[in-house]
């Protein structure tokens, strides 16, 4: 199999060290861009060649496309993964790539474009046969209009910017009252995050659970899913923990869904990999829109079918087909993914930027830790506050929760507030063993509580643990957290 000499990765911290590892596995040349704060990251130093992209500002740097293809040329690079986040769902970017002649690792710009309208995707799915939430099929001309539709389909319904993705400008209306006020300040903040005000209403689902199809595409068409993953455990519209398979799937739900994700695949023309997300509740599931690119939870896929999507996308780009059929992939145990950010927790998840002052990651069967920092590494402000992936494998779900449980107690990150404790919490949480998880969990379940109870017990812990890193006495910190840990468990 013939691949590219040497890719660009436009992108930073731990994503564009998971394209750069499959990559030099495959034997290809890796270019890294960076913005003058992250100089000295840790993507900066694993690639073959490094290149200042401008300024700390992501309009300066990691978004500034021109510059990005201009260093691809000059460095020789044959292609481009986008990785997640920043251009990776950009229609221009991708064609500029095209009109290059620099290979966009993902769709084509059309596509893209196509899939990325959230009035656009819907439509085409109602035509294909997929289910899709009751609400506008395109944006609302004026307040009238959407009070009259929102009247229609009933409270509480959520205004959302066409164009728009991450939750940014979602407003949950729970009567007309509401619905004014909501519109307008939708289109501003569409107008402004995406330069595109469309805004378009959808019937809302109180409890839903937020669950997702991996698809793989070729060139010649042919199209295959990776199973389903769970992501319901959200706050702010952005996930905080995923599993896979999702807990409640049964045979015949999967059949149907996954029927579905390949529907939208091949009605779209897609090719790569892209993820298709579905909203389910009281047995019935809804397209809500699909991710053009790698997803960041594309992790616990990889553990429960042994596939590297990477790799995949790298082959699927080069031109060649499918190496495998659906019947190929099957569920190997159950897999949990949790999101490490540079957060508070108890501060309405506000970011908490610094210096590393201590850091040591967990191991062991199972494990799986995708991070893009280390000990005396500064965590920028201007960037998204997301800083590892922590994830485990098991052969049952127990066992994955039992090994998570283990490595959120190993892991150790000093200097910043992250959110390791909430997602101690998380597992410990008996609704969450139980499989019984919807997109307002984190609220109605009350673990920032219990967060807090938590805190209080773990505070002497990393106090004692803290001190003795400073010492040199990691060996006695670590006798020391172990014997906190056990008197914490007997409670």
């Amino acid at each position: 199999m013939t691949y590219f000499d040497k890719i660009l990765i436009a992108n930073r911290g731990e994503i564009a060290i998971r394209v750069m590892r499959a990559c030099r596995e495959l034997g290809i040349e890796t270019v890294a861009i960076y913005s003058k704060p992250d100089k000295n990251a840790l993507h900066v130093k694993y690639a073959d060649e490094a290149f200042c992209v401008g300024d700390a500002h992501p309009s300066q740097s990691y978004l500034n496309m021109e510059r990005i293809c201009d260093i691809a040329g000059k460095s020789g690079a044959e292609a481009i993964h986008p990785g997640y986040g920043f251009l990776a769902e950009n229609c221009r970017f991708a064609e500029l790539c095209e009109k290059q002649d620099i290979i966009f690792i993902g769709p084509s710009s059309r596509t893209i474009q196509a899939m990325g309208s959230k009035i656009g995707s819907k439509q085409m799915m109602r035509e294909a046969g997929v289910p899709v939430l009751p609400g506008t099929e395109g944006g609302v001309s004026g307040i009238e209009e959407a009070k009259r539709i929102a009247a229609e389909i009933g409270y509480p319904v959520i205004a959302k910017a066409s164009a728009g993705g991450g939750g940014i400008g979602m407003q949950i209306v729970e009567d007309e009252a509401g619905l004014e006020e909501a519109i307008n300040k939708g289109m501003r903040i569409a107008e402004s995050a995406f330069g595109d005000a469309t805004i378009l209403i959808e019937k809302y689902l109180t409890k839903p659970r937020h669950i997702e199809f991996q698809v793989l595409a070729d060139k010649d068409g042919e199209t295959v899913h990776l199973y389903d993953r769970e992501c319901s455990i959200q706050r702010r519209h952005q996930k905080l923990v995923e599993e896979a398979p999702c807990p409640i799937m049964t045979p015949e739900l999967r059949e149907k869904m996954a029927a579905s994700a390949v529907t939208v695949a091949k009605t779209a023309g897609y090719t790569n990999a892209g993820t298709v997300e579905f909203l389910y509740s009281n047995g019935e599931y809804y397209f809500m829109e699909m991710n053009t690119r790698l997803q960041v939870e594309h992790t616990i896929t990889e553990f429960i079918t042994g596939i590297d999507l990477v790799k995949q996308q790298i082959a699927i780009a080069t031109g060649e087909p499918l190496a495998f059929a659906q019947e190929d992939i099957s569920i190997r145990g159950h897999a949990i993914e949790c999101r490490i950010n540079a957060e508070d927790p108890l501060n309405n998840f506000t970011a908490d930027p610094g210096k590393i002052l201590r850091y040591r990651s967990p191991g062991g069967p199972g494990i799986r830790v995708d991070s893009g920092i280390h000990m005396g590494y500064t965590i920028p402000a201007h960037y998204d506050s997301m800083i590892s992936k922590l994830c485990a494998h098991g052969s049952n779900r127990k066992e994955a929760i039992e090994r998570m449980r283990r490595a959120i107690y190993e892991y150790v990150i000093l200097g910043v507030k992250t959110t390791l404790p909430l997602h101690h919490a998380i597992m410990n949480n008996r609704h969450f063993v139980a499989g019984d998880t919807h997109t307002h969990f984190l609220q109605e379940e009350h673990i920032i509580r219990s967060l807090r109870r938590y805190l209080l017990e773990e505070e002497t812990r990393m106090q004692t643990l803290a001190a003795s890193l400073r010492q040199g006495k990691e060996v006695a910190a670590i006798a020391a957290a172990v014997n906190v840990y056990i008197q914490n468990t007997k409670k």
